[in-house]
């Protein structure tokens, strides 16, 4: 039960920090969608998955 909650409590910070970097570099054009995908990835890696997740945008743009 303790695994379960910490879980959805990474998952609930994963998407205010998906949103909250949305807002900051809304003015560059970089704009990291916030679906499950990219929410459980943050979630299951952590803080470092942002920056691959913006250096995906990058080359893939």
């Amino acid at each position: 039960m303790k695994k379960i909650t910490q879980f959805i409590k990474r998952f609930i910070l994963s998407f205010f920090v998906l949103y909250g970097f949305n807002m900051i570099v809304n003015n560059f054009n970089i704009i990291i969608p916030i679906n499950f995908i990219t929410v459980g990835f943050m979630s299951f890696l952590g803080f470092p998955a942002l920056f691959s997740l913006v250096l995906l945008y990058v080359f893939i743009r």
